[in-house]
């Protein structure tokens, strides 16, 4: 931790394409951070505007308890599968080297904010504070910006990304989210209705 926040960081006021991002995506056995955990971390680095997708990695991680089934019928990780993985403490290391210097992004960003900040706490004593890009929030606020209103489903991942033109990709793959979501961001910005290019602190959340 003390390495990650020693690192420069950019300020709110930096425009948008001057920033590198991390997308990550989290597959876990629920939504509660006190109660669930971690499963699968998958991430790919955004640099100038592109993604950089040979330096996307998808990490599974060992839990302490059985995966519930209810969880394992959506992203298929099973117990089997996991048995060999990494614990938590020697995943999350990893994943803070990617992060440092770069903003993460998700989609529906709270999940992975909630999950690695108790991460931290747990294993460091101190939580992750850091802004996170919520390609959720963007297209949410685009939709408004057009008068219109967010059907049910509206604003998943795979929807938000069709009015964009992008392909669909198989859901529930960590690596995979986290690319769609930062091809999706990529696309948000492009079609930003705005004179100048875009602030960090006008896509991110604090």
């Amino acid at each position: 931790m003390r390495d990650y926040y020693q690192e420069d960081y950019p300020t709110l006021d930096t425009p948008w394409h001057a920033v590198d991002y991390l997308a990550i995506d989290l597959e876990t056995t629920g939504l509660d951070p006190m109660h669930d955990e971690i499963l699968s971390v998958g991430f790919a680095p955004v640099r100038r505007g592109a993604v950089h997708m040979a330096e996307a990695r998808h990490i599974l991680v060992r839990p302490t308890r059985p995966v519930p089934e209810q969880t394992a019928i959506i992203h298929g990780l099973l117990d089997d599968r996991l048995a060999a993985a990494p614990p938590l403490e020697d995943v999350l290391p990893v994943v803070l080297k990617a992060m440092t210097g770069l903003v993460p992004l998700a989609h529906y960003a709270p999940v992975e904010r909630r999950f690695l900040s108790h991460a931290c706490k747990r294993l460091y004593g101190q939580p992750l504070i850091v802004p996170y890009v919520d390609t959720l929030r963007l297209e949410q606020r685009s939709v408004e910006r057009q008068q219109e209103t967010a059907t049910k489903g509206a604003l998943r991942l795979n929807a938000a990304r069709e009015r964009y033109n992008l392909p669909r990709y198989r859901a529930h793959n960590a690596m995979m989210d986290a690319i769609a979501a930062a091809e999706l961001f990529l696309a948000q910005v492009a079609h930003m209705d705005t004179k100048r290019p875009p602030r960090l602190d006008e896509v991110s959340v604090g």
